[in-house]
Formats: C-alpha cells, structure tokens, sequence
C-alpha cells in the first residue's frame, strides 16, 4: 500500500472506528485474524479499507459466540459459502435483537411497577374499598412477601391499574363476598360443588394479582382466620364467615389434590 493512500488508518484510528482496543488488533495481527496490508513510509502498519471491513465480519462473528481460529477459517476458506454465513448471522442478530427488547420492555415494566404496587392514595383506598378496608395492609403484605415472584406480579399489574380499575376490581371482590356471606346463612357446606365454586371464584379473583396456586390459596385462608385485621374484616361481613371460608379453601384444595396440613406458599 502506498504511504499516500488517504484512506489508510493507524492502528489507533483503526480502533477507534471500529470501537476496539489498539491492543485487541494487535492481537488479531500476531494471531493471522487480522493483518494491516500496508505501511508509512515510516514503516508504521496501516488499515486499508478491506482490511477494516474484516475487521467488522471478525466483530459480528464474535459477538455470535464464534472463538477467534473459527472465525479465521471461516473467513479465509475459499470454500466457505461467506454470504450464506452472513444470512444466518443476521438471522441470529435479528433474533437476538428481539429477546433484548423483550427484555427492555420486561425492565420498562418492573421500573413503572417499582413502589409498592397500589398508586392509590391511602384515602383512596378506603373510598374504593370501603371503611372495613385498612391502607396498612399493602405495605404489610409488601413486608412479608416483597422478595418474592408473586408480588413482582402483583407490583407489575398494580401499577397498569387506573383508579376506574381498581374500583371494577372492588367491586367484583364485594359482589364475591355477599355470594360468600349468602351461601354461608343457606348452610352451604364446605367441599360441596356450590362452595368449590365459591373457593374457585376466589382464587381466580386472587389471580388477577399474581398466579395463585390451591397451596397458596390454603395460605391466605389460613391468615384471613388468623390475623386479627383480616378476621376482623370477614367478621364484619358476616359472624362466622371467615372460619367457614377458611373450611371452603381447604376443602377445595384437598379436592385439588393439595393437603392443608402441609400446604406453604412456595
């Protein structure tokens, strides 16, 4: 190559154009990747504009997963199909492309959802939920289960939700709760098709905040019936109802297979 051939580069403005160390090149010069066709008049080595194209193939080859005497032969083997390697190496960048921006808009979700979930406001809250309702219990709820998948669930379908949304919600759960005290008055036994209905209407409901297993379901019945807020507001529905729909729970879970004895959230 002639010394005054403008469009020769450095080894450093090589690398800089192509984003790599000075140091990587001279590596893939000593290795036979990559040699610079041409000298200075100072006998310094210089990038031709060939050569930096090999170096673009040897980049994307790389960043396929390619080790570097692979990308070698592939490169130098007359009988290597270089433009059927292309098509599928922009095929897999293509692909590759799609799992980051799946990936981009899981992170988009989880930063709107970081927070705790509910955006309404405590008073809110009690106006959509009624007075029974205590504004404590999401952050308690976040305490307890804040580590965990099913609150990342929840967190990321809380924070999508309008205040419109959570009233439907709200009332959907009081239309769930006068179908619990009414079945209760008519001695609807536990383990009985009507009550498993009932217990499935509530894990589904359950299931719009995160996905909600038979064990996990025999989790909540056991602290609606154990903590004193959440008797206490099952109480005020109706005497007697959060034991009977603690009864309901477990026996739709054993009809499912699931053992409330043994039952844990994981």
């Amino acid at each position: 190559m002639s010394s005054e051939d403008d469009t020769a580069l450095t080894v450093g403005r090589a690398a800089a154009l192509v984003g790599v160390s000075v140091k990587t090149l001279h590596h893939w010069d000593a290795v036979g990747l990559v040699r610079p066709g041409g000298r200075t008049r100072a006998g310094y080595r210089v990038y031709s504009g060939e050569d930096v194209a090999r170096v673009h193939r040897v980049l994307v080859y790389r960043e396929l997963g390619f080790p570097l005497a692979e990308i070698g032969r592939l490169l130098d083997d007359p009988a290597v199909d270089a433009r059927a390697h292309l098509r599928r190496q922009r095929a897999q960048l293509v692909e590759r492309a799609d799992r980051l921006a799946d990936m981009v808009r899981a992170v988009d979700r989880m930063l709107t959802a970081t927070g705790g979930g509910m955006r309404l406001t405590p008073e809110e809250q009690v106006e959509i939920f009624g007075d029974d309702w205590d504004p404590a219990w999401t952050a308690q709820a976040e305490e307890r289960w804040g580590d965990g998948e099913q609150w990342a669930q929840y967190a990321e379908r809380a924070a999508t939700m309008s205040p419109q949304d959570w009233k439907d919600t709200a009332a959907t759960t009081a239309e769930l709760n006068a179908d619990f005290a009414t079945a209760m008055r008519d001695g609807v036994a536990p383990g009985s098709p009507a009550a498993n209905a009932l217990a499935e209407r509530h894990r589904a409901l359950m299931s719009g905040y995160f996905d909600t297993t038979h064990a996990m379901q025999v989790c909540l019945g056991r602290m609606f019936a154990d903590e004193p807020g959440y008797a206490a507001y099952y109480e005020g529905l109706a005497p007697g109802l959060v034991v009977w729909l603690r009864e309901v729970i477990f026996a739709n879970a054993r009809a499912n297979g699931v053992d409330p004895e043994t039952a844990t959230w994981g």
